[in-house]
């Protein structure tokens, strides 16, 4: 049980990192067309900002915790069991 839902939560969490990726290319193409007033899409990518990549960044951040805390507690009770 411990191990699929340790499995799963790497799976998401990989997922979304490659979301997280994704942006922040999209963000750093935006602002160099900004720049040369060039519309690759500031405007779009900023009004997402709020709903969409900040809930990103927060559950890839939780998600990382959760799973060094998973790991951390796992091989404590693997310490303790051994003893």
């Amino acid at each position: 049980m411990k191990e699929t839902l340790v499995n799963w939560l790497n799976s998401a969490l990989m997922l979304n990192l490659f979301f997280v990726l994704f942006s922040f290319a999209w963000l750093a193409i935006a602002l160099v067309g900004k720049s040369l007033h060039l519309p690759f899409g500031f405007d779009l990518w900023y009004s997402l900002w709020q709903p969409v990549f900040m809930p990103a960044l927060g559950i890839l951040m939780a998600g990382a915790l959760l799973s060094g805390a998973i790991g951390w507690i796992s091989q404590r009770l693997n310490l303790t069991a051994s003893r």
